[in-house]
């Protein structure tokens, strides 16, 4: 297996060994602690730049402490999405759950979720859910893969990569998405 695998989003993201525990394929992480879907939005070009295989993107928590409500939330995912889409019409496109962190956040991670489960086939992409891995049964991120509710500690990341690896293959293992055909104005 090989190819280029860029990594985007948020300090969940920007924290994964993903180069070394994917060592066969050329990983670029351009994840940024701190960064909400403003500013994954705002990165799209320097992810084109690098003319990816693949992109796994893996946002919108931060959000959550900027009070910014799902819909928000999933417009920015959205636009990031259909802006890869558009630009990198050949790439495969992998886009993580949003995990689960405190309690108080499950209902509204569940609507971000659920929408981005129904959203991302719609642009030749795959969705990767971890919350069947990470999530204690009310919503809440599993004490094992966290020490303060929100960041992910070595078993957290060992839980994502268990889940990613495999989907990574199987994103391989299709085609990448066909080309955009445009439409003339009339």
């Amino acid at each position: 297996m090989s190819g280029s695998v860029v990594f985007m989003g948020d300090g969940l993201t920007a924290g994964g060994l993903w180069a070394e525990w994917l060592p066969e394929y050329d990983v670029h992480n351009v994840g940024v602690s701190g960064y909400t879907t403003d500013e994954v939005v705002a990165g799209i070009d320097a992810v084109v730049d690098l003319q990816p295989d693949a992109v796994v993107l893996g946002a919108g928590t931060n959000d959550l402490g900027w009070r910014r409500s799902d819909e928000y939330i999933v417009r920015n995912l959205e636009t990031a999405i259909c802006a890869l889409r558009k630009r990198l019409p050949a790439t495969r496109l992998l886009i993580v759950s949003v995990p689960p962190r405190e309690r108080d956040y499950a209902n509204t991670l569940h609507s971000i979720n659920r929408h981005l489960r129904q959203f991302v086939p719609t642009q030749h992409a795959a969705y990767l859910d971890l919350w069947p891995r990470l999530a204690s049964p009310d919503g809440e991120i599993d004490p094992d893969f966290s020490d303060d509710r929100l960041h992910l500690n070595a078993d957290g990341y060992a839980a994502w990569l268990s889940e990613l690896r495999p989907a990574l293959e199987r994103l391989f293992d299709r085609p990448p998405s066909s080309m955009v055909i445009p439409i003339p104005h009339v």
